[in-house]
């Protein structure tokens, strides 16, 4: 496989980081070609050193003299600012963008890395939600590639390799439950940060971790398989399977049901991504079936972790629903995590702004981009 030049949005995160694992070890099939972060300028600096990537990019402008310093001897381009991300993913040194940045943020940069011809490496599960019908509309018109790095989709398509002339009945989400899977909505409304920040089978950021205990993280899951795999929304089921081995499924219209299977590691995924559709040799640890003698399954509380059914209704309804609904959600993560709102709160503050907000039905990028800003203002303000 000839070398790929990757570009790393959002290398200082859990998979950003997780990501130069990979490349570490397979450093004969990947080269960095350019590292970003928002505010981290103590790991970027780290990373561009050992990794030697043409250019890096620090989103916080305030840092830009610090990064440029440390690197002044290395021979590697600094840039800064929202502007200077987008435009360096149009690089002609670039093969593949993988978009690890948390949240909607993510959306332009990935637009201008698709209308560029780049293969998109998607980690950003945001990007979908919000703007998931121009987005895909967009590979299609400049035959971009978009290979999922979500452990579900990256199974669902490792699942479907070989079927796309077979129509899919449907396909099965697994989730693992959380951390508080069987938990009453009392014993949830003293839940707090510390507890929700433990997962128990993944290690994730923060603000995924948080989504992932409400059950969010799987309704932009849901969001987002609609339109990687072309789908209705009755056509994308969730699942609890707590020991999170089986990591999704597709069912074809003769009944039967493939699985992608394995231990819980983010870096199976990332390297699938990045190289496919070469299967790398790597050391990562085995699944033994002695020591899993039963897998459970058992369908999601919605009632309880109203997250997920507030997801599968912004599907529904479509046009900007689930931008309001991603930007509602941001915002109330982050005051969870600031201990100003609790854990309950989240989506009654996700729903009350699905209700207030207006939702456009044919939106253009510009539109989504006023939607996010608006509905992240009125989120503060029911806050204060």
């Amino acid at each position: 496989m000839e070398k790929r030049r990757i570009a790393i949005l959002g290398s200082t995160g859990s998979i950003g980081t997780q990501a130069l694992d990979v490349i570490r070890e397979q450093h004969a099939f990947f080269t960095v070609e350019i590292l970003t972060a928002h505010s981290n300028a103590t790991l970027l600096i780290q990373q561009a050193k050992e990794f030697k990537p043409n250019a890096v990019v620090i989103g916080d402008e305030s840092k830009f003299q610090e990064v440029k310093d440390a690197l002044w001897n290395d021979d590697i381009k600094v840039f800064a600012g929202r502007e200077a991300l987008c435009q360096i993913v149009e690089s002609t040194e670039v093969d593949i963008v993988l978009t690890a940045m948390v949240g909607a943020a993510g959306l332009e940069p990935t637009v201008r890395a698709i209308r560029s011809g780049k293969m998109i490496a998607l980690a950003n599960k945001e990007t979908l939600v919000v703007a998931g019908e121009m987005v895909t509309k967009l590979a299609r018109e400049h035959a971009v590639n978009i290979y999922p790095v979500d452990s579900e989709h990256a199974a669902i398509f490792q699942c479907l390799v070989g079927e796309w002339d077979n129509p899919i009945e449907k396909i099965i989400l697994t989730a693992s439950g959380g951390p508080f899977r069987g938990w009453s909505r009392e014993a949830l409304s003293a839940v707090t940060k510390a507890q929700a920040l433990k997962h128990p089978n993944w290690s994730m950021g923060a603000k995924i971790t948080i989504d992932s205990s409400t059950l969010m993280n799987k309704g932009l899951e849901v969001i987002e398989a609609k339109w990687l795999f072309h789908l209705q929304p009755e056509q994308v089921e969730v699942i609890v399977h707590s020991q999170s081995i089986i990591h999704s499924m597709v069912q074809f219209q003769d009944g039967s049901i493939k699985a992608q299977m394995g231990l819980p590691d983010m870096k199976l995924p990332i390297q699938y991504a990045l190289g496919y559709p070469k299967r790398l040799p790597a050391a990562f640890p085995r699944f033994d079936f002695t020591q899993y003698p039963a897998l459970t399954f058992e369908a999601p509380d919605k009632e309880t972790f109203r997250c997920l059914q507030l997801a599968y209704d912004a599907m529904r309804i479509g046009g900007t629903a689930p931008c309001v609904m991603n930007a509602a959600n941001e915002i109330a993560v982050q005051a969870f995590l600031e201990d100003r709102i609790g854990f309950l709160e989240i989506p009654t503050l996700i729903e009350g702004m699905m209700e207030s907000m207006e939702i456009i039905q044919q939106p253009t990028l510009e539109d989504f981009i006023e939607i996010d800003r608006a509905t992240r203002a009125k989120a503060l303000e029911g806050i204060a």
